[in-house]
């Protein structure tokens, strides 16, 4: 019947080994609640109850409303754990389930008293099964492949933790690392990591140090999937960590890695874990890799850099993304994702496609940029609902829509949270009270502030190319020779990169300033102003341009990060975005300011 649940559903699963085939039970859904970014609720079949959680992918379903609290559910996929500190007692881990109906007048009760998901069969010997003994008797079975996958017991990524014991996954080396050695307070060692995969889509990043990695170092191979167990899980380190998921594996010499015959072979689902282009300031020069889905809007021409390490040449190609946070990006693709995958993007350009990409590197190059890196996954049109949903908007109301730059879209009047002027907002003390801000990322504030001083000796320009405005040199016989470029002109422009002391009410403060927002903060070009310095006389228009620079009121938006100088770290204050005081705007902040902390103070 299409409103009943499986009778002694609860009971029967809690009584399967490892080795058992899952049985698909129905369930009412009780007590449905959110913990985070997950759902928690009372699995109910009528007899007994027993705590489970939903993970993080099925979000959606309970916010469209597909399944309800009260409602009636299909587990598919799940693992029963032990809760720790709590003997005998189990929650269940749902990774997969179907809504079967919605939500009931009441909650599903029988005679029987409800239970807390305690075993009630007696305690049976029990024995985990290894990754090689799964192989082993896959091995020595002349059953269909088939009989096998059914009953070998492999537990999803997303269903591990680090309070579980015995478990088997089945995963493939989506990304292997190389063989490092290091040397601490401890002595000399060796680490290698490599990124798994399931048939999901959920990755882990597994490391191995001293015995474990010369022993699996030569096992793992990109590509291949593998049975693994007796390892032990932690909370992943957000400084280092590569892929999407809380927690990181580490594997001993004593962990087991079988690869998967043939049969058992299979391509991972890839997700995406899009992150808003808006969104993207935090990630700035961090380690964690982002995801993004976008609209090409323009393709580049390819061109070619010549790599520092080696000096060899290798292809590059732009493009600049859009979404709906109105917002774009620069995307440098690199070696064959420029000259294949670019081409095909150049090709279709008319027809704004939309792509997406998998780990990609956040840099601070023009405020924010992405940069593919040999790992990284593109995907043109993919068949994804973010996909649809952002071609739609593009192509309705997108297309027509003023876009702005992430780097550059620091407007007043912006309403992005993290770029905003009136976000984040903080006095000069902030910073000079604060000497070790900036120390373990760069973070980011807004300030008001005037212009006290600029040093009129100082190194306020560099020569740069015309093309591609990195600096250049001067050639040999005439004109001006560029690196990135690898080409020769007879002309340069200038660009700023020069330093500024602000002053406000609090204190005073030291500020580096590039190009764009150098421009904006003296009031002409770099050219320009080179032409004024280069005429005779104490009085010129050089001086008089500074002054007039100085003791005017601006909003900054500045990044602080630490750099180390003679062994000795310090604070760097970069501009990233100038705009001039919108008074009427600002009277609104204070008015703000002034109802907080008068509710405060109530």
């Amino acid at each position: 019947m299409e409103n009943s649940v499986t009778q002694d559903g609860i009971a029967s699963l809690l009584s399967l080994d490892s080795s058992s085939v899952q049985p698909q039970i129905v369930v009412q859904v009780v007590d449905l609640k959110p913990v985070g970014n997950r759902y928690t609720f009372n699995a109910n079949d009528g007899k007994m109850k027993i705590k489970a959680m939903l993970p993080a992918t099925l979000t959606s379903e309970i916010v469209s409303g597909k399944i309800q609290n009260l409602g009636l559910i299909r587990l598919l996929h799940y693992t029963a754990n032990d809760i720790p500190g709590k003997s005998g007692e189990k929650y269940l881990l749902v990774t997969k389930c179907e809504a079967v109906a919605s939500a009931l007048d009441s909650e599903i009760k029988s005679e029987t008293k409800a239970s807390t998901g305690i075993m009630l069969k007696p305690k049976q010997e029990f024995v985990a099964k290894s990754a090689s003994q799964i192989i082993n008797e896959q091995r020595g079975n002349a059953a269909p492949a088939a009989r096998m996958a059914m009953t070998r017991r492999v537990h999803p990524l997303v269903s591990l933790n680090p309070y579980q014991g015995s478990w088997t996954i089945k995963v493939r080396v989506t990304n292997k690392g190389v063989l490092r050695t290091y040397k601490n307070a401890r002595g000399e060692g060796c680490v290698f990591n490599v990124e798994l995969t399931d048939e999901e889509g959920t990755q882990i990043q597994a490391t191995m140090f001293n015995a474990a990695a010369k022993k699996f170092y030569d096992t793992f191979q990109k590509g291949k999937v593998y049975y693994i167990s007796r390892g032990t899980l932690k909370l992943a380190n957000k400084q280092f960590k590569t892929v999407q998921n809380d927690y990181e594996m580490t594997l001993n010499e004593y962990s087991e890695v079988e690869e998967a015959g043939s049969e058992e072979m299979f391509i991972p689902e890839t997700k995406f874990n899009s992150v808003p282009i808006d969104e993207l300031g935090t990630y700035v020069n961090q380690k964690e890799l982002v995801d993004v889905i976008g609209v090409v809007q323009s393709v580049s021409p390819t061109m070619s850099i010549r790599r520092k390490s080696d000096n060899e040449m290798i292809p590059k190609r732009d493009i600049v993304l859009a979404d709906e946070t109105k917002k774009t990006v620069v995307v440098s693709l690199w070696n064959d994702l420029a000259t294949d995958l670019g081409q095909e993007l150049l090709d279709m350009a008319d027809k704004y496609p939309v792509i997406a990409i998998k780990s990609l590197k956040v840099g601070d190059f023009q405020g924010v940029s992405l940069s593919t890196i040999s790992k990284s996954y593109v995907v043109v049109n993919p068949d994804i609902p973010e996909a649809a949903k952002l071609k739609s908007w593009y192509d309705s109301e997108g297309k027509e829509t003023s876009m702005s730059a992430i780097g550059s879209g620091m407007s007043p009047s912006a309403n992005n949270g993290s770029r905003s002027m009136y976000s984040d907002r903080v006095c000069l003390s902030h910073f000079t009270t604060n000497p070790s801000l900036g120390e373990d990322k760069p973070v980011f504030f807004s300030t008001r502030a005037y212009i006290s001083f600029i040093k009129p000796d100082q190194a306020m320009w560099y020569r740069a190319c015309k093309s591609c405005n990195k600096k250049v040199t001067e050639a040999m016989d005439s004109g001006y020779w560029c690196e990135g470029c690898q080409k020769k002109d007879e002309e340069c422009s200038l660009r700023y990169i020069m330093a500024v002391k602000v002053s406000d009410s609090t204190g005073e403060a030291w500020f580096s300033a590039f190009n764009d927002e150098a421009e904006k903060m003296i009031g002409c070009t770099a050219d320009e102003l080179n032409v004024l310095k280069s005429e005779e006389g104490e009085g010129n228009e050089f001086q008089t341009k500074l002054k007039e620079a100085t003791w005017s009121s601006h909003l900054f938006r500045v990044s602080v990060s630490q750099q180390e100088y003679n062994s000795e770290k310090r604070q760097r204050i970069t501009v990233r975005g100038v705009a001039p005081v919108d008074f009427a705007a600002e009277t609104r902040l204070l008015l703000q300011d002034i109802s907080k902390n008068k509710k405060t103070s109530q």
